[in-house]
């Protein structure tokens, strides 16, 4: 996923010297000032370089607003090595540069191009503050959240802590854009996949009192489920490991569109429709949303409650959670909420609708000061003791023996030489990050209502303010070698795409879809989703133009007749399509 660091910010009305150019030659170096505002036009093949004098004690604001093509934003040093390579929201959108030199000199900003071939498309370039760095960390954190600390815009809330404590909490930006109501620290959010560890937390402990093993087949306490002649445990939904297929990607090859109100009862059904995994369990790691919806319901089964019910008694009170909760009617008001939105092309926000009724793998409703107090549990074992914390962080093993970075709803990784835990979350325009740096005893907490916004970047942002010192330099990502020969291109005319057209219906999700040709391509057509273009690719074999079909293989019998096809996407393999 293309990582957004931000979204439109109008380039506003400062005074300022305005400059058009067009048709430039590649790699033209001009001077970048403040309050110069320079508009370009950009083609395939070229990079505009812009100069910038900067102070070691100096914050960078630039924006590169982008009407016309989606660019590549570089930042180097004085001695060219590349510091930052920001590529956000796309056409229409704004890429937005924020930076503390740590040397006095000459820095360079390239533009170039997202796309290798892409259309002639005008960008505008500024620099809209060039200041005093802050003289404190909290003052450093403010000055990085600066494009969404502002009226009219989504933005994000933010928690740093310092052995136990919070030592840093702001909101920046609109929790609702209608009312002009501003997020704050207490501020409640849709933390998407967040919601994971607590769920998985709720299995740690009622597996550490005997209650169910991490080891039972999780047909012993959801015995309506398919038998797919493979054992499946519940370790296996929590390490992602299952080979169950994913809900969201389902729904959506079924006809769904996620901003339907979508219900625990109407994943169940689907689950309990599927007859064939995405591959054998513990053979491979594969992110699904579905096994944390069974663990849920597992949850419910084991202890006779209601899972929200459940978490809330044994997790969110004890620890004083107040504005927590997981959102299992969509229907529930819930005081002082923020609500999502995304970024318009032609510029502006629209509202990113989610109307989920369902749990476990999502829909936690929570804040960034609730989540401090999860994460003083993570760290001091306050609910369950040492035993629990300890088995929340015991990652996953796959059955040829190579260990995951996916523990319970925790990834284990290292940032920069620094050890790290935590979690990303996205749903509409939700998102979410929760890291901790353990051996610092330091966390941070970023939540956001905008679809653009990139809380992991952001976190690792405010965490380099706080511990630059003990981190490794920053290694530059080398690019690896495309070494994968492409298959030699297969081209059927329009007397073959037909022998296609029909349609194709699956009974594990109950739907059915039409192929027909039309101006000599084959496409695929839904009564709720917009048309599929499929590219043909090797014989019978075809790429989608949607997420929903991104791939597509039919199948023939011994008299060489289509029978039907496979249809994978991300975490869905091999789908089965029978021919009407």
């Amino acid at each position: 996923m293309r990582q957004a660091l931000a979204t439109a910010l109008a380039i506003a009305s400062a005074p300022a010297v305005f400059q058009s150019h067009h048709a430039l030659a590649q790699t033209e170096v001009a001077k970048l000032r403040l309050n110069d505002r320079i508009e370009r036009e950009l083609s395939a093949g070229q990079t505009d370089v812009f100069r910038i004098d900067l102070r070691d004690d100096q914050f960078l604001f630039a924006t590169v607003r982008q009407p016309g093509i989606d660019v590549v934003v570089r930042l180097l040093d004085p001695a060219g090595e590349r510091l930052q390579e920001i590529d956000g929201p796309g056409v229409g959108g704004t890429e937005y540069v924020t930076f503390f030199p740590q040397e006095s000199g000459e820095y360079r900003m390239e533009i170039v191009p997202f796309l290798d071939d892409a259309e002639p498309g005008l960008y505008a370039i500024a620099i809209e503050r060039l200041e005093p760095a802050a003289p404190t960390e909290s003052g450093r954190v403010d000055q990085v959240f600066t494009p969404w600390d502002r009226d009219g815009s989504p933005g994000a809330a933010v928690a740093v802590m310092q052995d136990g404590e919070i030592i840093h909490e702001r909101g920046y930006g609109l929790a609702q854009l209608e009312y002009s109501i501003p997020i704050t620290p207490s501020t409640v959010f849709h933390v998407a996949s967040v919601s994971k560890q607590f769920t998985a937390y709720a299995v740690a402990m009622l597996a550490l009192e005997g209650k169910l093993s991490l080891d039972d087949d999780i047909r012993l306490h959801l015995p309506d489920l398919p038998d797919f002649g493979q054992t499946i445990t519940i370790r296996h939904l929590i390490h992602h490991t299952s080979g169950l297929r994913d809900q969201w990607v389902l729904l959506e090859m079924a006809g769904w569109r996620l901003d339907d109100v979508i219900t625990r009862d109407q994943i169940l059904r689907l689950v309990k429709r599927q007859r064939e995994l995405n591959f054998t369990p513990g053979d491979e790691h594969l992110y699904c949303n579905t096994g944390y919806t069974l663990l849920a319901e597992i949850v419910s089964a084991v202890t006779g409650q209601p899972f929200p019910e459940w978490v809330a008694e044994h997790i969110f009170r004890p620890l004083g959670m107040t504005s927590t909760h997981f959102h299992d009617d969509h229907q529930l008001v819930v005081p002082n909420r923020a609500y999502s939105y995304a970024q318009q092309a032609e510029g502006g926000f629209r509202k990113s609708v989610l109307s989920y009724a369902t749990v476990g793998a999502t829909s936690l409703f929570t804040t960034v000061q609730d989540l401090a107090k999860w994460i003083r549990n993570l760290d001091e074992a306050q609910l369950g003791g040492p035993a629990v914390a300890e088995l929340m962080h015991t990652r996953g093993v796959l059955n040829n023996g190579d260990t995951l970075s996916y523990a319970f709803g925790l990834i284990i990784g290292e940032s920069r030489g620094l050890r790290t835990v935590g979690h990303p979350g996205a749903d509409a325009g939700f998102r979410s990050y929760v890291v901790r740096y353990p051996d610092e005893d330091f966390a941070v907490v970023i939540l956001s209502n905008l679809a653009s916004f990139s809380p992991g970047s952001m976190a690792r942002r405010v965490a380099e303010i706080y511990l630059s010192d003990k981190m490794r330099p920053e290694e530059p990502e080398e690019e690896q070698p495309d070494t994968v020969a492409a298959p030699e291109p297969w081209a059927p005319d329009a007397t073959q795409l037909a022998e296609y057209a029909g349609e194709y219906t699956s009974d594990e999700l109950g739907t059915t879809y039409t192929f027909a040709v039309q101006d000599s391509v084959l496409v695929a057509t839904h009564v709720r989703h917009d048309p599929i273009t499929l590219t043909p690719r090797t014989e019978d074999a075809f790429d989608g133009d949607s997420e929903i079909f991104e791939r597509v293989e039919f199948e023939r019998n011994a008299a060489n007749e289509i029978t039907g096809f496979r249809a994978s996407s991300g975490r869905v393999r091999n789908l089965l399509f029978v021919k009407r």
